[in-house]
């Protein structure tokens, strides 16, 4: 019998500020991802002892992040100990990476249900600190790429510069972000997925009051002699305006087998089809979508225009246009309810919030197939096909 693996509920936090003072900031990331399981399991009337695994992304594992949060969020949400969980790092395709590994597990007859998702608290867990001071590279590394990598920042504008991207381009594409985000929240879609977190039920990084002239007038984020010496073709144009935003927050999704699904009453939403996962250039880093893309479609036997939906994540305004230059996918169908850019980041969390995104896009429009894909620090990215169903 062939297996199918299907999305059935999906589920995630509010999106809060990563810094201090932000809406999410008070809780601990153990419990921001219980609270998120938690209603995961309610929403979707599941016995839990019936789920097979928990496969979460959490990118900086250290701290009060340490130690599998996966299995301790379980826990701490008062969910069977029978259900075992793992968590994953492939940087900010974490949670792209668990639901993959998710639906692939399904579709091998490894699992019959299962969750995936991810937990970010960049506010109380900040970027690097789990490299707690240490050269984390390595001589043989070293010996490689002797000049040493960039900043993700960077490679932003390189692929700028690669692309022949204009600061005004990048600018007008994060107002369109803002703009379609406080769009979708206004008409109710955000909500259908949000479970409020001790009260906070919006995403804190929505700015509709946002202006071009404002995204103008944010001086540029990454401006180093150094780099600009080693890299000549910069023409510095990226911003925090630009930019992904730096956030709190848990996203999870309830896998079935379909027929597993259909037994027990479970509405199944989407078929996930394909996947793909690829390497690209370490330094320019952020340019995976592009291969990645091509790959999947080539997987799928598919052209870019036959597929309806796609969110390519906004780490930054540059990532995203340069893919569409690359792919000449339609605008019009890419991240139709805006992006990072306005919504936020939670890098182990955020592959989640891409899902909930493409999979609404498509109930909404009717459309069949979407296309997720998200780049990587390291120069990777993962990308995901999924099938509407009814």
């Amino acid at each position: 019998m062939l297996r199918r693996a299907v999305i059935v509920e999906a589920v995630r936090s509010p999106f809060g500020k990563g810094r201090e003072g932000g809406a999410l900031n008070h809780l601990h990331p153990v419990d921001l991802f219980a609270h998120t399981l938690r209603a995961l399991i309610d929403k979707a009337k599941i016995e839990p002892e019936r789920i097979d695994d928990l496969i979460a992304g959490c990118v900086i594992q250290v701290g009060e992040q340490a130690a599998n949060i996966a299995r301790q969020a379980w826990l701490a949400a008062g969910l069977p100990e029978s259900v075992p969980a793992v968590t994953l790092d492939r940087k900010c395709g974490s949670a792209q990476q668990a639901l993959d590994f998710a639906a692939q597990g399904v579709i091998a007859g490894a699992y019959d249900l299962v969750v995936a998702g991810g937990v970010e608290m960049m506010s109380r867990v900040p970027m690097r600190s789990n490299r707690i001071g240490k050269d984390y590279l390595g001589p043989m590394f070293h010996a490689r790429y002797p000049e040493g990598l960039v900043h993700q920042g960077i490679s932003a504008e390189l692929i700028a510069a690669r692309w022949q991207l204009s600061r005004d381009a990048m600018d007008r594409y994060s107002f369109r972000s803002h703009q379609r985000a406080a769009a979708a929240e206004q008409r109710g879609a955000l909500a259908r997925e949000i479970v409020a977190i001790n009260g906070n039920a919006r995403d804190e990084g929505i700015r509709p009051d946002t202006t071009l002239e404002r995204l103008g007038q944010l001086k540029t984020a990454f401006d180093d002699e150094a780099i600009a010496k080693r890299f000549p073709e910069i023409h510095w144009s990226v911003t925090a305006g630009n930019s992904s935003q730096i956030s709190d927050g848990a996203t999870a999704l309830l896998i079935a087998e379909e027929s597993v699904a259909a037994k027990l009453g479970l509405r199944a939403r989407a078929v996930i089809s394909h996947f793909a996962v690829v390497g690209d250039d370490p330094i320019l880093m952020l340019s995976g979508p592009i291969p990645a893309t091509k790959k999947l479609l080539a997987r799928a036997g598919l052209k870019i225009d036959q597929v309806d939906r796609f969110e390519v994540n906004e780490a930054f305004a540059s990532v995203v246009l340069a893919w569409l230059k690359e792919t000449g996918a339609d605008p019009e169908k890419v991240n139709v309810d805006g992006g990072a850019i306005a919504l936020g980041h939670p890098v182990g969390a955020s592959g989640g919030r891409l899902m909930m995104s493409l999979l609404r896009g498509l109930e909404e429009s009717g459309g069949r197939r979407g296309l997720m894909t998200m780049c990587e620090a390291g120069g990777m990215a993962n990308a995901t096909l999924i099938e509407r169903l009814g």
